[in-house]
């Protein structure tokens, strides 16, 4: 992979009532404090880390109660503001929209990934096949619920194995915004992955439903579909499936933090 990537860091809101922030008592979940510290800052920290990372365009809540935190966060070197549209997917095809073939390779992930890492980075660039438009960071089901037994995640089984998402891809040319296109039209079905394999048709619903449909299969289909080559990428660290959509998460990323030994930064730094 040539050149620095650019990340498209999501930290938009799903609702006035996210039951992160509200438990958190912030008015954005990417604000909610973990280790010490709002997610937001520790997933920018990481990302700013990275020397093979150029710009972060960063997708703020439109809550004005949060337009100060996001304001402060705009004026960090190499961080662009960008605001969120009516659904994730319709802010990532505007923005792509808007983006030259220069802006290429991209990363895309969202602000409530705090446990972000390095190493799930490095393993989602290397291990993403030469010839993919798009990488789609996954984990084993089975490896994420060993290391981690009480973590809630959503499972999409295909061929009798199950898989998380990790929220991590990896966009390597302008034609990923066929397959940003197809998730616009799917993202209310997200939790439901058989309406998402029916609209692959009916000889792959059925595939999927007999349990003949595995992964490989599932994005070869996912490929024709969208006009853009996207495979999926395992990644080794089971961490990389946990982020963090209910109160109960924020304790699991917290534990996971304190064995990892990272630091804890004093509120207000």
């Amino acid at each position: 992979m040539n050149g620095r990537l650019t990340v498209l860091l999501l930290a938009g809101a799903r609702g006035p009532d996210d039951p992160v922030a509200r438990a958190s008592g912030v008015a954005s979940k990417a604000l909610a404090p973990v280790g010490g510290m709002p997610m937001l800052d520790r997933v920018v920290e990481t990302l700013q880390r990275q020397s093979r990372i150029g710009r972060i365009l960063l997708v703020a809540d439109t809550n004005p109660a949060a337009a100060e935190a996001f304001g402060k966060m705009g004026q960090r070197a190499g961080v662009e503001l960008l605001r969120q549209g009516p659904s994730p997917a319709a802010t990532v095809e505007a923005i792509l929209a808007g983006l030259t073939a220069d802006s290429y390779p991209l990363l895309l992930t969202t602000a409530d990934h705090p446990l972000l890492s390095d190493a799930m980075i490095d393993s989602l660039l290397a291990l993403t096949p030469h010839d993919a438009d798009i990488g789609v960071g996954l984990a084993d089901a089975n490896t994420v619920m060993a290391a981690w037994p009480q973590s809630i995640r959503t499972v999409t089984k295909l061929g009798g194995v199950g898989y998380c998402g990790c929220n991590l891809f990896l966009l390597r040319s302008p034609r990923a915004a066929g397959a940003v296109r197809f998730w616009r039209h799917m993202e209310r079905n997200r939790k439901k992955p058989w309406r998402l394999v029916a609209a692959a048709g009916l000889p792959t619903l059925w595939r999927y439903l007999t349990g003949r449909l595995d992964l490989a299969g599932a994005f070869e289909r996912l490929s024709t579909l969208t006009g853009a080559t996207v495979r999926a990428v395992l990644l080794p660290q089971p961490e990389a499936a946990i982020d963090v959509d209910k109160p109960e998460d924020l304790v699991l990323v917290e534990r996971i933090l304190a064995q990892r030994g990272s630091p804890q930064v004093p509120p207000g730094r």
